[in-house]
């Protein structure tokens, strides 16, 4: 009942924060504050056993299953599994969860139970997304996400929030929808091919698919998550919903939004079509690069805080999709390093943000500049998040980039080096923040006051983890490795029955095939 209670806790105490509106402001953020926490707790709990027994579970797929019929005669079931992957996201979700209702007490108080069970709804999505093995299911909490998100941006947004919020359904939707189409031919093509029509994902793994199909199936779910992450050219959409998001919103979207995208290509893209996913590793570490050096360039030419960070997401985002395709051990500890570095890191940035919008009602750095003497608190603890945005060694974006570049290294050299150059610029625009905000001559006599004790609480909250990541990386990359170990297996093995030259192929790719089922699910 585990993973139910991850799922119902988020979603019945979304209700509860809403109807308990009706009676006050402060309600509804205690009510969540506590689903969230039991949520956080349960996802400690099984990951402090889970790293106890971890020799265990090394060669077993999933922690924790649930399955029950959904709808049968369709092969359509409510499955649910938990591993090393999923428990770290969740981990992080839960926390960020928590941040998110601590940074939006004083922020919003307009329709109060309404936020905050849009933002619990959002994160029971977003955990769904991490649990979910039936395709049918994922896609139905890949789509609870957006409305929840829609709802956050138009109604709690900034100045051109109507314009963010339909540019951000516009984009997520239509990659949605290719993802239905691909997972629908997925569905009737393993049903074709074996007479069993199922959303099951453990069964779709090694389906034989025609070389062509399956480059058209893989691309439907590689632009939907590519969307998500997202990877240049389809990340127009991130900077106007981070600008005009509330602070909350902007740290679910970078936070866990965007890892979405991330998980969804390590869980589904290349495993369910490896052969085509290595043909197009290329391409997709040529976005990735790209990905990096233009939203690092475009991120040191704006003046909107809240729109410079989330350009450097775009840029570290780049190195999770090299990470993925690079798909070698190191390669991949480093992308999942990066995607909880980076939302404790980003995340932490966009409170920043959204305090000394809170304080002086502008996110333009042209009229900031000499903050430091006024806010010190607020000057220190950007500094932290400036250093640990540009990969500062001690700190867990260190970490993840350095292991993404060695793992790179392994799989092409020149692209490693224009990744490289990605962590350059990520100093000059970082160092440009607090340039541009704390030194320098104040260009208007801000009056404000400093970071408050809630707010330092959840910054140094924040700052510990990061160090922690960054100096004792080894509990994630533990809990992530059996996972990653699996993953890798399956596909290598797919690669091994592509290229053996027996004249009884189709024998041996069965038998492949049926082993590499029995270590990734349940057979």
């Amino acid at each position: 009942m585990t993973l139910l209670w991850l799922l119902i806790l988020p979603i019945v105490g979304g209700l509860l924060a809403w109807l308990s509106g009706r009676t006050g402001t402060q309600l509804p953020r205690w009510i969540s504050i506590l689903a969230l926490a039991i949520v956080f707790g349960l996802t400690l709990q099984v990951w402090f056993q889970y790293y106890s027994e971890i020799d265990i579970f090394k060669e077993q797929a999933w922690l924790i299953e649930f399955e029950q019929d959904w709808i049968p005669q369709l092969g359509i079931s409510f499955y649910l599994a938990l591993d090393g992957l999923s428990l770290l996201l969740i981990a992080l979700t839960a926390f960020l969860g928590i941040i998110s209702v601590v940074v939006s007490w004083k922020e919003i108080q307009y329709r109060v139970g309404f936020f905050h069970f849009n933002l619990l709804w959002i994160l029971a999505g977003i955990i769904g997304v991490f649990i979910a093995l039936d395709l049918f299911l994922f896609f139905f909490f890949w789509e609870m996400m957006l409305i929840p998100m829609y709802f956050l941006i138009i109604i709690w947004g900034h100045e051109d929030k109507r314009y963010a919020a339909i540019k951000f359904f516009l984009f997520t939707q239509a990659s949605g929808l290719m993802m239905l189409v691909a997972i629908l031919a997925l569905y009737f093509v393993h049903g074709n091919a074996t007479g069993v029509y199922t959303f099951n994902y453990n069964e779709l793994l090694g389906t034989d698919i025609p070389a062509s199909a399956a480059m058209w199936l893989m691309l439907g779910f590689f632009i939907a998550f590519g969307v998500k992450l997202p990877a240049v050219p389809v990340h127009t959409w991130l900077p106007d919903a981070h600008t005009q998001a509330p602070t909350a919103g902007s740290v679910v979207l970078a936070g866990l939004l965007l890892k979405t995208g991330a998980y969804g290509l390590i869980r589904f893209v290349v495993p369910l079509f490896p052969e085509a996913a290595m043909q197009f590793a290329f391409i997709a570490m040529v976005l990735g690069v790209v990905s990096i050096l233009y939203g690092a360039k475009l991120a040191f030419a704006q003046t909107d805080f809240k729109r410079l960070v989330a350009y450097t997401s775009v840029s570290h985002m780049g190195f999770v999709l090299l990470g993925i395709f690079a798909w070698n051990e190191l390669a991949l500890q480093g992308a999942i390093v990066v995607i909880i570095a980076h939302g404790l890191s980003t995340g932490a940035l966009f409170i920043l943000a959204g305090g000394i919008q809170e304080r002086i009602h502008t996110r333009d750095m042209d009229r900031m500049g000499g903050m430091w003497s006024t806010v010190p608190r607020m000057g220190t603890v950007a500094m932290f998040f400036a250093m640990a945005s540009l990969g500062l060694p001690g700190l867990g974006n260190f970490v993840g980039e350095f292991l993404v570049l060695i793992g790179m290294f392994m799989e092409n050299i020149l692209l490693t080096v224009f990744a490289a150059l990605g962590i350059v610029a990520a100093t000059i625009y970082s160092i440009w923040i607090i340039q541009r905000i704390f030194h320098g001559e104040p260009r208007e006599k801000w009056e404000m006051p400093d970071l408050n004790v809630r707010e330092m609480v959840v910054m140094v909250a924040m700052m510990l983890a990061l160090l922690w990541i960054g100096l004792y990386p080894k509990p994630i990359l533990n809990t992530a490795k059996p996972a990653l170990d699996i993953l890798q297996q399956g596909v290598e093995e797919v690669q091994m029955v592509e290229e053996m030259p027996s004249p009884n192929s189709g024998d041996n790719k069965k038998i492949f095939i049926s082993f590499k089922k029995s270590q990734i699910g349940d057979h």
